[in-house]
Order: structure tokens, then C-alpha cells, then sequence
């Protein structure tokens, strides 16, 4: 089959496409043929070497969400059957035109949502389920602080805050802010001129808030402890910024009873990506069936062309997802 292959690390365009052997269909594996594939940091992560030539556990080749037709089943597989639609993430091949993936992966794609779509959500909001609501313990009437929510997890954890009842500040470009406003932020605050941690402290007398989400890392990480109210949570998503040089006022750690949370799906056992993605789809996946939640897709590439893909999001360009067309 065809496949996105490289042969040594670096720029995207070290991407190109090659023939690789099909997946093999384990005992609890749907074998799917890929419509779409969505594109993730962890990619770009994956081409520059940081994992070097990792199997995730499904494929070596590149890409962890898949939208697509079921074309096999193993002997172990309940609830799915040739010609099923489905959605899900895998550990690995997502970049090819057959996949492979563990069935308590799999979710069905809504009637009304289409591949490019289904391959937009499954990541991003799982991820963000998982910091907002099993981690991070949002309650309807409580305010979040969402950074980045123009990104795909930041964009997703928009939509369910406010689908929970929450109040929403989220950080934003301006050239962004009526995205996020209508994805459901209550407060959209400009990053590249506003300190948010005025803007928190303003629009809460003071208190803070009592959840954040942060993508950035150390830049953001003593602002965010200091951005939280009595007993607020920071969930820990991703280090864009770098993790280096992190300080922290500790008395107002201690003091204020803080709670500082970090989370990385990808390296997590099984198990519990099992867990993670099954409370998602108990709780959300009926609210995409109805329109109360959508996924946010940016822009769309053709396999052969993922290296441009990945320049897209490597560039910042991208305003939700970017997802590949098999």
C-alpha cells in the first residue's frame, strides 16, 4: 500500500510517498481503509527525530487519527463489522491508505459528519475532554481559562466548557477572536498585547479563575499559578514554548491549596487510552450527532502532499485542524 515515508529526519519536505507492507489484523484490530488522517504536533514531533523510529504500537509509519471504512476484523472484535464507519486514534499509520486500530479505539463516525470531519475530532477532543473534565474537574458555573483556544485541543476544550455551562476565557490572536467567540469563549483576550493575567484579574475582581489549560509551558507557567483562585487546577497539555526555566511562587501554591496537573495521551498505556477515549464517547459523541458540537477543520491536503501539511502547522498558519485526504 501506500504510505508517507522518510528516510532520514528533518525539514517536512524529507516527506514523500512510498510502498510499504499492509497491516497485519490482530485479534482485536479493525483493519480500515483511510479516508482521512488527521495531522498532530506529534507528527511534526516524529519527523525531526524526537521519538526516533518509534513503533507506537499499531505501525511505524507516521500519524495517530484515522476516518475511515472498516474492511476487516479480528476474532476478538465486538461491536463492529465490515463497512462500518469509524474514527478513532491510532499508535501509528494513520499517513497510509490502510490502518489498522483497536477496536476500543474506534467510534462511529455521526451520520452527519463526514471522513475529513470524523478525522478532525477524535484527538483533540478526547485530549481535551480528559483536561477539562476527568483531570481538571469543571463544573458548570466555574471559569476556565483556555489558552490557545484557536488550536485544535484549544478549540475543542472551548466548545465543551461552554457546552457544560462554564464561563470561558480563552487566549486568542486577534485575527481569531470571532472564531473562539462563536465556538462559545465568553472572553477572548489577545495574547500578543494583553498580559491575561490583568485581563484574568480584572473580569474577576481579583479572585482568579479556576481552571486553566496550557499548551505553552514555562512562559506561561508562574502567570498561569498566579492567573488561579483558591483551589483552582492547571492542567499541563503541552510545552509549545518550551519547558526550560520554569519558575513558580510557591507560597501561592501552598497557600491557595493549588492543584498543578500534567498529562500526555500518546505515552500512556493502553489501558488507559482505552479509558480515555471511552468516557469521551459516553459523554460527547451524541452532541456531534445533533450539531451542539462540531469539529473545527482548517484546511485540507491530498496524502502526497503532507509535507506541505505539516509547513502549515509548523508555520502556526493553522486555525483548527489540518487533515490529510486519502
Amino acid at each position: 500500500m501506500k504510505a508517507i515515508v522518510f528516510d532520514q529526519f528533518g525539514a517536512p519536505d524529507v516527506l514523500r510517498i512510498g510502498d510499504v507492507p499492509e497491516p497485519v489484523v490482530r485479534p482485536h484490530d479493525l483493519l480500515v481503509r483511510t479516508r482521512a488522517a488527521g495531522v498532530n504536533r506529534a507528527d511534526l514531533t516524529h519527523r525531526r527525530g524526537g521519538y526516533g523510529r518509534p513503533d507506537f504500537g499499531d505501525s511505524t509509519v507516521m500519524g495517530l487519527e484515522i476516518a475511515g471504512d472498516v474492511i476487516a476484523v479480528g476474532d476478538a472484535v465486538r461491536g463492529h463489522a465490515v463497512g462500518d464507519r469509524i474514527m478513532g486514534i491510532v499508535g501509528g499509520g494513520a499517513y497510509a491508505e490502510m490502518a489498522r486500530i483497536d477496536y476500543r479505539m474506534a467510534m462511529p463516525i455521526p451520520d452527519r459528519l463526514d471522513y475529513v470531519q470524523g478525522a478532525a475530532i477524535t484527538e483533540v477532543f478526547v485530549t481535551a475532554h480528559e483536561a477539562l473534565i476527568h483531570l481538571g474537574r469543571l463544573l458548570p458555573g466555574e471559569t476556565v481559562l483556555v489558552h490557545a483556544g484557536a488550536g485544535g485541543v484549544g478549540g475543542a476544550a472551548v466548545q465543551l466548557a461552554h457546552a457544560l455551562g462554564a464561563r470561558v476565557l480563552a487566549t486568542a490572536k486577534r485575527s481569531s477572536h470571532a472564531l473562539v467567540r462563536h465556538l462559545g469563549a465568553d472572553v477572548v483576550i489577545d495574547y500578543e498585547h494583553d498580559d491575561f493575567t490583568d485581563v484574568v484579574a480584572r473580569l474577576t475582581d481579583g479572585r482568579g479563575v479556576d481552571l486553566i489549560l496550557d499548551f505553552i509551558g514555562a512562559p506561561y507557567f508562574e502567570r498561569n499559578v498566579n492567573a488561579l483562585d483558591f483551589g483552582g487546577r492547571l492542567v499541563q497539555i503541552g510545552i509549545m514554548g518550551g519547558a526550560g526555566q520554569a519558575s513558580m511562587p510557591l507560597e501561592r501554591l501552598l497557600y491557595r491549596h493549588l492543584h498543578i496537573i500534567g498529562t500526555v495521551m500518546k505515552s500512556r498505556p493502553q489501558d488507559v487510552k482505552w479509558a480515555m477515549s471511552h468516557r469521551f464517547r459516553e459523554r460527547w459523541l451524541s452532541a456531534f450527532a445533533n450539531g451542539q458540537l462540531a469539529p473545527v477543520v482548517d484546511s485540507t491536503f491530498p496524502l502526497a502532499e503532507a509535507g506541505a501539511a505539516q509547513q502549515r502547522m509548523e508555520a502556526g498558519l493553522n486555525v483548527g485542524k489540518i487533515v490529510l485526504t486519502i
